[in-house]
């Protein structure tokens, strides 16, 4: 990722994961790793990877927030860094929120096993056919940094 401040911050998912869901960003989980999707989907580059409503984690902080799907990535492209970002998260929210209600919302994210039936049940499935068991994994975050680990040739 290039950050010097004139150049076009690019991120290349089909290369590397992006960050950790429990990366956070003004105490955002997910942020980080949205902002990450949103300059992949920008450059082309999301990979395996998706954004916006297809995404339930991307979808939750959408809700939260008031921010829609595509006013993020607006932002994103006018090449703002991560700070820049959070301060035009917080500022068009939809409603004022105060740091315990984002660390709530964090919190019961981060420990989340699904976010739907369906994710549920696809979930258990995962869980059921990993080889050799990993009882340590048992929410989607936990899920996800396995995933990124695995899928860029991480053991399981």
């Amino acid at each position: 990722m290039n950050t010097s401040s004139n150049a076009r911050v690019e991120v290349d998912l089909t290369q590397a994961p992006p960050r950790s869901p429990r990366v956070r960003l003004g105490g955002f989980v997910h942020l980080p790793r949205l902002i990450d999707k949103a300059r992949a989907a920008i450059a082309g580059k999301l990979g395996v990877y998706v954004y916006g409503s297809e995404s339930l984690l991307d979808q939750q902080f959408f809700d939260l927030t008031g921010i829609s799907p595509e006013a993020f990535l607006d932002k994103v492209r006018e090449n703002a860094g991560d700070w820049a970002i959070l301060q035009w998260v917080q500022a068009n929210t939809h409603r004022p929120m105060q740091a315990f209600q984002i660390q709530a919302w964090s919190q019961w994210l981060e420990t989340l096993p699904g976010l739907s039936p369906e994710a549920r049940a696809w979930f258990a499935e995962f869980s059921q056919s990993l080889d050799p068991a990993r009882p340590d994994v048992s929410t989607l975050f936990e899920y996800l940094d396995l995933d990124d680990f695995v899928r860029f040739g991480g053991q399981a």
